[in-house]
């Protein structure tokens, strides 16, 4: 199922580029620059995208977060305690979408 997400939310990114080239280059510049190496490292600040995107139940967004993740060697323990991190803020949804996340790494990651 992640992967199926993934797949359609990067071909409907693809989509939305094509039609707002301008639009999506100034998202891409913002994403880019939010994801810099700085007082925080581009792993952290991924890590707390996934939280947010749990606690607003975004699941394109856990997919996509959890994806970028794994390539930046994320374990399933940092995934967890960011999960933990997301119920503590979230209640309950979070719970329902803290799982989403920790399905869509195990099945991202094989």
């Amino acid at each position: 199922m992640a992967k199926d997400i993934l797949k359609a939310t990067n071909q409907n990114n693809v989509k939305i580029a094509k039609a707002l080239p301008d639009e999506m280059g100034g998202f891409m510049m913002l994403h880019n620059a939010a994801l810099e190496d700085g007082a925080l490292d581009p792993k952290t600040k991924e890590l707390i995208a996934l939280g947010i995107a749990i606690s607003v139940r975004c699941e394109p967004c856990i997919v996509s977060h959890t994806d970028s993740l794994i390539a930046m060697g994320v374990t399933r323990e940092e995934i967890e305690e960011t999960i933990a991190v997301a119920l503590f803020m979230g209640g309950g949804p979070s719970l329902v979408y803290g799982g989403k996340a920790l399905a869509a790494f195990d099945e991202l990651k094989k």
